[in-house]
């Protein structure tokens, strides 16, 4: 009896489970993918600068579901001395993610991952930064990613960036980049975790000197044809420019508080009293 009753159990489970998983459709026919968005559409970016008072230049930046802040200190004296370059000044780039920013808490310690985008980012703010008017010194970038749903690095990149234009380092140009890619055979802008999990996908982060659209990263997870090519880069360019806007309208906003902050109220004497 006990045996039949469990024959029953496991026939009546494979009715109720699909015979295969229901493919997911990343981009409908009306060109909207799983969360709404059309294939050349990021993520909501909000950006909020001077967010840390010790440090010389700061910004926070929540980009979708991804959460950064950047402090930048320096130019300052580079220690040990032996790292120093009589020449430029040394950019020291630290990327690191909160043991809470992953549904599975991540290790604290460092990881490959994190050691490798930390050399990729400070080489590409090599290439906007005048480090050679800062001789024998360091600039150090701290970014500390809090929440993190696909395209951190690219998020990071471009908090540090603002961050070092609100510390008054002098720029080239600002760093604004995107994350592009492809899913289910679809070039899409700015991939969420579902979208970098396809069967197909395809994930390129690149970031540029929007004014020159000198590029200054650029990487692949996959393989793209030489026409994915040319449209990925199309619509990065593009959605990059969007955020090249966004990080100068946050340091103008700040900008122009602390201005208005700083003018001194009027006051006009009317018969002997002060009227403000």
């Amino acid at each position: 009896m006990a045996i039949k009753k469990k024959e029953e159990k496991e026939k009546t489970e494979k009715k109720k489970s699909p015979k295969s998983e229901e493919k997911l459709e990343y981009v409908n026919k009306q060109g909207k993918r799983l969360d709404g968005r059309t294939v050349e559409e990021t993520r909501p970016i909000k950006i909020t600068v001077g967010v840390v008072p010790s440090a010389d230049g700061s910004c926070y930046l929540e980009w979708g579901q991804n959460k950064v802040i950047a402090a930048v200190y320096g130019p300052r004296e580079c220690l040990p001395k032996h790292t120093a370059s009589p020449y430029k000044a040394v950019v020291r780039y630290t990327y690191r993610m909160a043991t809470f920013s992953v549904p599975d808490r991540k290790n604290p310690r460092p990881g490959r991952r994190d050691v490798e985008i930390s050399k990729v980012s400070a080489e590409a703010f090599e290439k906007a930064i005048f480090t050679e008017k800062f001789p024998n010194t360091a600039i150090d970038i701290f970014v500390e990613v809090l929440d993190s749903n696909a395209g951190t690095r690219i998020a990071a990149l471009t908090t540090a960036s603002v961050a070092l234009a609100d510390a008054g380092i002098p720029m080239r140009d600002l760093v604004a980049g995107v994350a592009v890619g492809r899913a289910d055979g679809h070039i899409i802008v700015d991939l969420n975790k579902y979208e970098e999990d396809a069967p197909d996908a395809v994930d390129m982060p690149i970031a540029i000197l929007p004014n020159s659209e000198e590029i200054v990263l650029l990487q692949m997870d996959g393989l793209f044809s030489k026409k994915e090519w040319q449209q990925a880069r199309q619509l990065a360019f593009a959605a990059i420019k969007n955020v090249h806007a966004l990080q100068k309208q946050a340091l103008l906003k700040k900008y122009e508080n602390s201005e208005s902050a700083e003018k001194p109220e009027k006051t006009e004497k009317t018969n002997g009293s002060d009227v403000q």
